[in-house]
């Protein structure tokens, strides 16, 4: 490297520096005045899909105001990450949400990056090949003070849609995003109900975001009838991983007291441990062999898990909305029932049903079409829908 390009570089680090806020400089607790969104940290990152894996990207760690399901200020973490390609702008940008990675706070996908451990990188690195800027939020209590809401629908969707905020707040000369950027909205699974809900908010929480489409697949829409289905089976792990976001999000529920000491156990477990673990860890459980009480006969946790349902408010953009029609955690049933509830109140919806494929499946093969979907509307070409 030849003297003058060693300067140009320094130069361009320190600009860089002056104009983010930094995890030295910047507070990562909101105010009273922080809108959402407002970006209250950001230090440079690397992103690493698989370990050792180079890639010609900029990235940024984020701290970012958002909202908790009750309405309060809260601090969510997050990855921003930009190809190096030169282009000035304005970029389409993909605030993507992930499916389930754990309640740890070494889960969070931001935690992943720079070690090429975080689950959904392969899938996202494809997004940034595309030319696309890519932002992740961790969600609420992943890499940040506090339990994570695993499943509160309405905390997940505003965390995906300040990521995207927070983003066009770093400075334009480096991600190539401005006010002006075309926006996406992606995720699978746990993240397909994030996106769905980010889908649904948008018009009420974020009508400023250029929103072009949102692109989700396996949506748990309805968390009592994921509950039902799960209970004794393959994933009873996750009912009780929602029961502890539930119980984080609103206290008052008291989770505890319808444990029995096993059930007790088995939370506090899985709040400490990522998915791989997790979902081992209770596989075929029957709530009553954890339970003193079902929650789920609770007035008060089923007014709950319904506040967490999807398919009540039609996305104001064209959603691409796919399934497994062999899933075996979120039944297919789930996704028509779902694409009934948004056709029924007007959105246009491009419904892509995958009849061979189980949950895990869903995630690689349904992104790419997805992706396909969302550069369509990026490039402005107008969606149909199928409803």
């Amino acid at each position: 490297m030849s003297v003058r390009t060693r300067v140009l570089a320094a130069a361009a680090a320190l600009a860089l520096s002056a104009a983010l806020p930094t995890a030295a400089t910047a507070t990562a607790e909101p105010s009273a005045a922080d809108a959402p969104g407002t970006l209250l940290s950001a230090s440079p990152t690397s992103f690493h899909p698989l370990p050792l894996q180079p890639t010609n990207t900029d990235a940024w760690h984020i701290n970012y105001r958002s909202t908790t399901a009750k309405g309060a200020a809260n601090t969510v973490s997050g990855t921003v990450i930009v190809p190096k390609d030169g282009r000035k702008g304005p970029r389409p940008l993909v605030t993507y949400a992930v499916g389930t990675v754990g309640m740890g706070d070494q889960c969070a996908p931001s935690a992943g990056f720079p070690y090429g451990t975080t689950v959904e990188a392969t899938l996202i690195n494809a997004v940034v090949q595309r030319g696309w800027a890519v932002a992740v939020t961790d969600y609420e209590g992943l890499g940040t003070p506090g339990d994570h809401t695993y499943t509160v629908g309405r905390a997940e969707g505003q965390a995906v849609l300040d990521a995207a905020r927070a983003a066009m707040k770093l400075p334009a000369s480096q991600t190539g995003l401005t006010p002006d950027s075309p926006v996406g909205i992606m995720g699978y699974s746990q993240g397909g109900q994030a996106s769905s809900w980010a889908a649904e908010l948008h018009d009420s929480y974020a009508p400023e975001l250029n929103v072009k489409g949102t692109a989700t697949g396996g949506v748990p829409a309805d968390l009592m009838e994921v509950a039902k289905f799960n209970d004794g089976n393959l994933g009873a792990g996750l009912i009780l991983m929602a029961a502890a976001g539930h119980d984080t999000a609103y206290p008052e529920l008291k989770l505890d007291s319808y444990l029995n000491q096993q059930g007790k156990a088995y939370v506090d477990f899985m709040r400490k441990n990522c998915v791989a673990i997790n979902a081992i860890s209770a596989p075929f459980k029957r709530i009553s062999e954890v339970t003193t009480t079902n929650p789920l006969e609770s007035p008060a946790w089923q007014a709950k898990l319904a506040a967490s349902r999807l398919g009540t408010h039609a996305p104001d953009h064209p959603v691409y909305l796919y399934h497994g029609g062999l899933d075996e955690l979120i039944p297919y049933k789930m996704g028509t029932q779902l694409r009934a509830d948004w056709c029924a109140r007007g959105a246009k919806v491009q419904w892509r049903s995958h009849p061979l494929l189980e949950h895990i499946g869903g995630v690689t093969v349904g992104a790419f079409p997805a992706m396909d979907w969302l550069g369509d509307r990026f490039a402005g070409r107008p969606a149909t829908g199928n409803c």
